[in-house]
């Protein structure tokens, strides 16, 4: 059986593994461990564990048990002292809290959830995200470059503080996979951090897998404004080390009430200006904010096989 794995963390990884999970293969996802903000910072502080946000979405995607715990995994506490906190977030971090390592943590929820695939962090290591902007400037924190919305220059680099080791198990998954699947989700605190961990690199220029890059729809204030397509695979290959094998981009119209929205708060369509016509292209549909569809982007990821 085919190994896919994707890379990421949020609702882009969302997208892409739930409609992955309906193929017949060997399904993994690496996820970010570096989120910072909500519910999953309080308990990063509070607990001491590590995130839960990003990795509770990635066993709820491949979950096939019984809608009740899916729904309750997505559960956010509208009041109260749980204000704010998703009954999912609270469930991981108590569970790691009570398991002998971060192992078992995994082990339980997969099993609790009947998820079709594994899911691995990047690290089981607590650390930080940071960037430094052209004119010297540092921030610290996914949640802090997340809501820096605004900056007078862009991301001159990334890095981890302190740096960690990867897990052992996604190194491993790397090395192994046949198609790697990369995105979408924000460029600078969901794709890059997965790269910065010790030994992720490596294992990109080990591995014989296929590198498929799903491009975001849209840009992010204070990410990526004004990048386009190319950007957007430049920045990618320069932290992963290698080049990306396939690139699947967008086609066709966007939904212009949305749009129109996103452009209110300084983010606009990505601009293709890649010049390889053999890369595949997806459309894509739009529900509250912009999505890929589901179903076509695995549709298009199959073919890879």
């Amino acid at each position: 059986m085919k190994k896919i794995t994707v890379m990421g963390g949020g609702t882009g990884t969302f997208v892409v593994l739930s409609g992955l999970k309906q193929h017949d293969v060997d399904l993994g996802v690496i996820v970010n461990m570096m989120d910072s903000g909500g519910s999953t910072g309080r308990l990063r502080v509070q607990l001491g564990v590590l995130p839960p946000g990003d990795i509770r979405q990635c066993f709820v995607a491949l979950s096939e048990a019984p809608d009740l715990w899916r729904r309750l995994f997505l559960y956010r506490f509208d009041n109260g002292d749980l204000a704010g906190h998703n009954f999912g977030n609270i469930f991981l971090s108590t569970l790691e809290k009570v398991s002998k390592n971060y192992n078992e943590v995994l082990e339980t929820a997969s099993f609790v959830l009947k998820t079709k695939g594994i899911v691995l962090p990047v690290t089981h290591e607590k650390t930080h995200l940071c960037v430094e902007y052209e004119n010297g400037t540092v921030v610290k924190g996914e949640a802090d470059i997340d809501s820096n919305l605004h900056p007078q220059n862009t991301i001159k680099k990334a890095f981890l503080e302190p740096s960690v080791p990867a897990y052992p198990q996604a190194l491993q998954r790397i090395i192994e996979s046949d198609v790697i699947v990369i995105g979408p989700g924000d460029l600078y605190t969901s794709i890059i951090p997965l790269f910065l961990v010790d030994g992720m690199k490596q294992a990109f220029q080990t591995t014989q897998a296929k590198i498929v890059y799903v491009v975001n729809l849209m840009t992010k204030s204070g990410q990526t404004n004004n990048y386009t397509a190319k950007d957007h695979v430049r920045d990618i290959e320069q932290y992963m080390g290698r080049q990306i094998d396939k690139i699947i981009m967008h086609k066709g119209e966007l939904n212009e009430e949305i749009v129109n929205w996103y452009e209110s708060h300084n983010e606009h369509a990505v601009a293709d200006n890649l010049t390889d016509d053999s890369r595949d292209k997806i459309s894509s549909y739009a529900r509250s904010i912009l999505r890929h569809d589901s179903t076509r982007l695995a549709n298009t990821i199959m073919t890879l096989l």
